[in-house]
């Protein structure tokens, strides 16, 4: 039996275990090198795919995680992403060369030169997994902040989704906020947040202090609140500088029968706060429904201590005594 497995460690498995190495070392190396924009590999010029890219993969699971959930019936629903430069410059090689300008409908002198991947407009988000290339475009912005063009996607044509002017302003105001840390801007037709804009007052402080209550994880997910816009035409210049008007201050915005809109660093945190606001409005859409009134609930200094042992900060205008 010893000297069974001598022979085999000697003369089979070690030669062996050598080759395996050398492939698995080999194999590292090649995917170091593909995972770099352009790199030298036998003579040629490696250049990424866009659909190969992160950040795109990011924004297509995104989409779907949203459709999954129940928030874009139809062509209901869009998402913008604001890329960075070394985003930009790993995927120029493969945009398409620049078009015609189309005016924007806003002027957003702060995202001048910005490049951006969009949803289209009637596009559902039902098939941006199944073929992104159509329902979906990455769009650059002039020197001005007035036009945009489309520099790779909606292959069989179409235009960036109708909320672009909306989501622009928004991430004009984001980027100033942040210092340029909020890259992601998120509209979803949330089932249970757009019911109680019925019967709620379409007011701020209302809708933070009632959301808050329903889960004890919201004021630490969104600490600042909520800010609601009364029913609006969407797709246009007014309700874009209504929405931009309040992300200043919150980084969620709720459209009265209509959905919600929400800003983030990137789209686990994007995607996360939307989710943990319809997860709340579901909660408290059973509650009115088994009773107008509370018998108990979560009160401005239970608020309190959680702010200071969360080390996050509550602003008081919220925390007002219910009659």
């Amino acid at each position: 039996m010893w000297f069974c497995e001598s022979f085999f460690l000697k003369i089979v498995y070690k030669p062996h275990k050598t080759i395996y190495n050398t492939l698995v070392n080999n194999k590292k190396q090649l995917k170091r090198e593909i995972n770099t924009t352009e790199n030298h590999i036998n003579g040629r010029i490696y250049i990424m795919k866009i659909l190969e890219s992160k950040f795109v993969r990011g924004f297509i699971k995104m989409a779907d995680d949203g459709y999954q959930q129940g928030w874009h019936e139809r062509n209901g629903g869009n998402l913008s992403y604001r890329l960075k430069p070394e985003e930009v410059e790993m995927i120029k090689p493969r945009l398409n060369a620049p078009g015609e300008w189309t005016p924007i409908g806003v002027e957003v002198p702060g995202l001048a030169g910005e490049f951006f991947l969009v949803t289209g407009s009637g596009k559902y988000f039902r098939n941006i997994i199944v073929d992104p290339e159509v329902c979906l475009a990455i769009i650059e912005l002039d020197e001005t902040g007035t036009n945009y063009r489309i520099r790779w996607g909606l292959v069989e044509g179409g235009r960036p989704t109708s909320e672009l002017p909306t989501h622009l302003m928004n991430h004009e105001v984001k980027k100033k906020l942040t210092n340029g840390r909020h890259r992601v801007i998120y509209h979803a037709h949330t089932t249970n947040t757009i019911a109680l804009t019925f019967v709620l007052p379409l007011d701020d402080k209302v809708f933070t202090r009632e959301l808050w209550e329903s889960a004890t994880e919201c004021p630490v997910v969104f600490p600042d609140g909520v800010g609601v816009v009364g029913w609006m035409v969407p797709g246009g210049r007014e309700i874009a500088v209504k929405t931009a008007e309040l992300m200043k201050k919150y980084d969620v915005v709720i459209w009265a029968h209509h959905g919600m809109f929400c800003s983030g660093e990137d789209f686990d945190l994007t995607f996360g706060l939307l989710h943990t606001v319809e997860k709340s409005a579901e909660i408290l859409v059973k509650i009115l429904s088994m009773t107008p009134r509370k018998l108990q609930t979560i009160t401005p200094d239970n608020f309190r201590a959680l702010a200071k042992d969360f080390k996050v900060s509550l602003p008081e205008e919220f925390l007002y005594e219910k009659e």
